[in-house]
């Protein structure tokens, strides 16, 4: 960064007199937009400008431009590696006014939407339709930021991540220009594939402004169903049995003892506490039914109990709550405690060996870490429960984290399936991606020469 001081109140001055009090340099407004949901250190930025449009998003980046002046894309700020911390300082532009869905095309089963709209807000808005937004990344994330951190979920086995479901995005990039990535066709061969050089860039090369996505029609009939096993290997065993079968399921999510324990205290819940599998299937009647039975007889091969049936949308709905909830039931385990929470992914085939070895990982570690799992595509979570005021508990988490990393990568997986790089993550890049980081950085370096856009994220300038 090369802005002193001075020219950043120039920043300031200027943007106050093109916004008025869309500008703020409150504390705790900063301070606000200074931190996700995260463990990391929170930085506040130096002000926050509340944008409208496209427009006045190219306009602030514009002002920025000028002054070498860091620019923070915010959307909800649910992030979970520091991707929005200001650690240079400099403008955070909050898009969580720009909410307006601007075109639903049914016959086409697509959307566009301003960058602020969540998927909450997309889903009721297009209930009536007949047509929905699958990605369910468990907090109501703005769509922008969804695809700035290439979100998923617990849809994403049967439906994909926001890589597969945004069609086109509007960007502004680090010299304000606007550009539009592609048009609404489902596909394309004409230039380069921008789109998904946006998604998953984490604000370090444009503002995403405006999303077109996929829509889905409303299944005939939905399911859910909850199932117990003896352990952790038959529960995993399980789900790779059942997608190597070919089961189109919705969903399928992993809770270990600890963490359905503490989902049964905090949401009250009428399970077993045991290692536990969330199922989901949708289609027709007749397919939903055959899907269960298939998944059943899986199940019963590796000690699974009975399945209990939601089938009802409020009993549906109680279920995948409490499962959305699991982080804050997980902190109700140790009162006062911060969450720590980080993920990987691995092949399939490679699930239970990195499961199984984590768990012990953690036993050994004398942590408290509850595993939750979006395991039907090979992704789990922890959530190192801890005192933060305790360096030797950090330390042992710290290390946990880099062999459950190191173990993932081995196995030929990522150090990340859905939370993103932010900052907390950034030293499992290189490691993962090698010479490719260094095309990575040439990107940024074409895209951005003066690292404004939400520098020290993704790849280190």
């Amino acid at each position: 960064m090369t802005a002193q001081p001075a020219q950043r109140s120039g920043v300031i001055d200027i943007l106050k007199q093109m916004l008025g009090d869309r500008l703020s340099t409150a504390m705790a407004v900063r301070q606000q937009h200074g931190k996700d949901e995260s463990y990391h250190t929170p930085h506040a930025p130096e002000a926050v400008a509340f944008a409208h449009t496209t427009e006045e998003v190219s306009e602030i980046v514009k002002v920025c431009a000028r002054f070498k002046t860091p620019v923070i894309p915010f959307g909800t700020g649910t992030s979970l590696e520091g991707g929005v911390a200001a650690l240079h300082g400099g403008i955070c532009i909050d898009v969580s006014q720009m909410n307006k869905v601007l075109q639903v095309n049914v016959e086409d089963l697509d959307v566009k939407v301003q960058a602020g709209v969540t998927r909450k807000q997309l889903n009721e808005y297009i209930r009536d339709t007949g047509l929905f937004f699958p990605i369910d990344p468990g907090a109501d994330a703005s769509l922008g930021g969804m695809a700035a951190t290439r979100a998923s979920g617990t849809n994403a086995v049967r439906y994909g991540t926001m890589r597969e479901n945004v069609l086109s995005l509007t960007v502004v990039v680090a010299d304000g220009r606007i550009i539009k990535t592609a048009s609404r066709s489902r596909k394309s061969a004409a230039g380069y594939d921008l789109t998904r050089l946006f998604v998953g860039s984490e604000g370090t090369l444009g503002v995403i402004t405006e999303v077109t996505l996929r829509l889905y029609g409303v299944p005939e009939a939905m399911s859910a169903a909850v199932c117990a096993y003896p352990t952790i290997g038959d529960a995993v065993n399980t789900v790779i049995q059942t997608i190597q079968a070919g089961v189109p399921v919705a969903r399928i999510e992993l809770l270990d003892e600890v963490q359905m324990g503490a989902c049964v205290t905090h949401s009250k819940l009428d399970y077993k506490v045991a290692p536990t599998l969330f199922f989901e299937f949708h289609g027709s009647n007749a397919g939903v039914k055959e899907q269960a039975e298939t998944v059943q007889a899986i199940s019963a091969d590796h000690g699974g109990a009975d399945f209990k049936w939601a089938t009802r949308q409020e009993d549906r709905t109680k279920l995948w709550e409490a499962r959305h909830r699991a982080y804050y039931s997980a902190l109700a385990l140790r009162p006062g405690a911060k969450g720590w929470p980080t993920d990987v992914c691995v092949p399939i085939s490679r699930l239970a060996e990195c499961i199984l070895e984590t768990k012990k990982d953690i036993e050994e570690s004398g942590l408290l870490a509850p595993m939750v799992g979006h395991v039907g595509d090979g992704n789990f979570h922890l959530v190192y429960v801890i005192d933060p005021e305790n360096p030797e508990e950090l330390k042992r988490a710290s290390a946990h984290n880099d062999r459950m990393v190191t173990r993932a990568l081995a196995m030929g997986g990522t150090c990340t399936g859905e939370h993103g790089v932010g900052y907390g993550k950034l030293a499992f890049l290189q490691a993962e991606h090698g010479e490719a980081v260094g095309l990575m950085r040439s990107i940024k370096q074409a895209l951005d020469p003066d690292n404004i856009m939400n520098p020290g994220k993704v790849v280190s300038m």
